[in-house]
């Protein structure tokens, strides 16, 4: 327990990022009963703390994390119950969204916050980069129950949010390999928003984050020193 405490402590980035991986591979498992989703409910509420306590080591104000993750973990387990309500979908993606693009912000501000490139800022790259893959699964839930039938795929016009997190981290990614498609005008618009948010994440925060490596690993080495 101890070293649990001290690893939440010491890297919640890291804690954030194993949750989220965790729960991707959990899912296919947990999704197909009203107990699983509710276990994936809980799960869900356990990311959320892991990432708040992420974002109280950033310059981001705590409450602004707290005004939106305390609804996120109500409304976690509404859905995971009765996820085929489209005013419960709806309510959770007003307060998933912006309160994954939130810690998304204050990771970015975490890891730009100084020249120093530690352990748990190496963890904070991942986790952030996996975070906005979530903001945007939720955008994509919002927009399915808005824009009937947005997306297609081998499962038909109505995707499941695994589904719509698939493409939203193949988006990200950019690797272009999702079976599930957007069809309609709304739901083009915001896949073309996460692919230029995946170019620039890697453009400036990774790109950033291998400059101060080099520049360090290069000072180390060098015999003026």
């Amino acid at each position: 327990m101890n070293r649990v405490w001290l690893a939440l402590r010491h890297h919640p980035s890291g804690v954030l990022l194993v949750g989220q991986l965790l729960v991707v591979l959990a899912f296919p498992f947990l999704d197909t009963s009203t107990a699983g989703r509710a276990v994936l409910g809980v799960g869900q509420m356990v990311l959320v703390l892991s990432a708040l306590a992420a974002v109280r080591l950033t310059p981001a104000l705590s409450w602004v994390a707290l005004l939106l993750g305390v609804p996120a973990m109500v409304f976690a387990v509404l859905e995971a119950v009765r996820p085929e309500v489209d005013w419960i979908v709806l309510t959770s993606v007003a307060v998933h969204a912006p309160f994954y693009f939130y810690v998304s912000y204050a990771m970015i501000r975490y890891l730009f916050a100084d020249d120093r490139v530690t352990t748990d800022e190496l963890f904070a790259t991942g986790a952030a980069f996996t975070v906005v893959a979530w903001a945007f699964a939720y955008v994509y839930a919002g927009a399915q129950v808005l824009w009937p039938s947005s997306f297609t795929g081998a499962s038909g016009s109505e995707q499941s949010w695994f589904n719509l997190l698939f493409l939203s981290f193949t988006n990200l990614t950019s690797v272009g390999l999702s079976d599930v498609v957007p069809v309609g005008g709304h739901a083009r618009s915001l896949v073309m928003v996460e692919q230029l948010a995946g170019v620039l994440y890697v453009a400036l925060v990774i790109a950033r984050l291998v400059g101060l490596t080099v520049v360090r690993a290069a000072t180390r080495s060098d015999p003026r020193d």
